[in-house]
């Protein structure tokens, strides 16, 4: 009777489980469109950096402290997020955050100065915070459902969401203001958060027994689990760095420091998330092969290379391969240490080593800013190299922290 009873089980569940993996597969897809969605808006704001900056007439420092603001915006937002997401669910929080992002992008042309740029960019960065975290925290959830190391791919989304958003916004530039191109693309982003907000709502969250976030007391970790989740996050942070960097410094640096034509220099964030999509693509194959410490240490070397040449070479060809070196070296970094961090923590560990990692970006525009006023920003640039390095290091330090890839 046992074996008639495993048979009839078997047929109930039908080819495959059917009627588990399809919404695994419609859930994975909803998350993976509000991954790319983000990357596309965000991309789209980047682009458009020199002509805010010529639009509000501030310094490279002054544009560095406005841009500050999408990243305290984004910190900020990030502190209570997790909270928010254990309180109403990481699906409900990342709907709610995806609207606020996409209204706040048609702001940044509507202001005249510095100060007025920064205080709408704290609006602009709290729905990008928010919506990070949120979906993020969705998921860690599925990776933990699907026991497999899909964390990058998400990611590869928000990188191709980013190069199609540069790609267009480089196509544009010519052509359309930068307050028709922005609000263009709050329209986009409100059509696409209310198609897919509506699937993301009819789907529960994936409950997991190894869940960090759904098992009991998980909130209170240890001091060595503590620290782990602290370490991911500085690793985060000095990925960030380097990406916060490139969105906010390359079209410039070609532009300014190379005289190159707009469209090329915009193509520089385009080429960069490419790279960036290319490697996360490949990084569940290459977590499942090579394993946390030689994805972390090769990856952040082979970026730290490719920014000393994305900076410090005078050839806008030989930079934008460094860019994308770069953005291949960086690609699995952010990823794997947020996914690390919600497996031991779930939404409070994606929250603070999300928190730790846009410190990056919160630190990067304001250092690259007055570095470039006070020598050049070619030589600003080779801080990102300085923090690729950094995460090498601490990665490779870490080695022993956790006997499974990350992913």
């Amino acid at each position: 009777m046992p074996n008639l009873n495993k048979v009839r089980t078997v047929l109930s569940m039908g080819p495959g489980d059917s009627s588990t993996t399809r919404p695994m597969r419609r859930l994975r897809a909803t998350i993976t469109v509000f991954f790319a969605l983000d990357g596309f808006l965000f991309a789209g704001w980047v682009v458009r950096i020199p002509a805010i900056k010529q639009q509000t007439g501030a310094s490279a420092s002054a544009l560095g402290l406005s841009l500050l603001g999408v990243s305290a915006g984004a910190v900020i937002t990030m502190l209570l997020t997790g909270r928010l997401c254990k309180r109403f669910g990481n699906h409900p929080v990342t709907v709610v955050c995806a609207v606020l992002l996409s209204m706040s992008i048609a702001l940044p042309p509507q202001t005249h100065s510095a100060l007025a740029l920064g205080l709408v960019l704290l609006v602009f960065g709290a729905g990008y915070g928010g919506v990070n975290v949120a979906m993020n925290s969705a998921a860690v959830d599925l990776v933990a459902a699907l026991r497999r190391p899909v964390m990058p791919s998400f990611h590869a989304a928000f990188s191709l969401g980013g190069m199609i958003g540069a790609g267009v916004g480089g196509l544009v530039a010519g052509s359309l203001s930068a307050a028709t191109h922005l609000t263009g693309l709050a329209v986009v982003g409100l059509l696409v958060t209310a198609v897919a907000g509506c699937e993301l709502m009819r789907h529960p969250a994936p409950s997991t027994a190894g869940s960090a976030a759904q098992r009991p007391g998980s909130h209170r970790l240890d001091g060595h689990s503590r620290r782990l989740v602290l370490v991911f996050g500085v690793i985060a942070l000095c990925t960030t760095y380097g990406e916060g960097a490139m969105a906010d410094w390359s079209a410039l640096h070609l532009k300014q420091d190379l005289h190159a034509h707009p469209g090329v220099a915009a193509s520089a964030y385009s080429l960069f998330a490419l790279a960036m999509t290319i490697g996360r693509l490949t990084g569940t194959a290459l977590l499942e092969r090579l394993g946390q410490t030689r994805t972390l240490v090769g990856g952040a070397a082979i970026a730290a290379a490719g920014m000393l040449i994305g900076a410090l070479v005078p050839d806008t060809w030989l930079v934008l391969l460094g860019f994308a070196l770069a953005g291949l070296g960086l690609a699995n970094s952010f990823p794997v240490a947020v996914a690390r961090a919600g497996a031991l923590a779930g939404p409070n560990g994606v929250a603070t080593a999300s928190t730790l990692g846009y410190g990056g970006m919160l630190l990067g525009p304001p250092v690259i800013g007055f570095v470039a006023d006070w020598l050049s920003l070619p030589v600003a640039l080779t801080t990102v190299a300085l923090l690729a390095a950094t995460a090498a290091l601490i990665g490779y330090a870490a080695r022993n922290a956790s006997s499974s890839p990350a992913g």
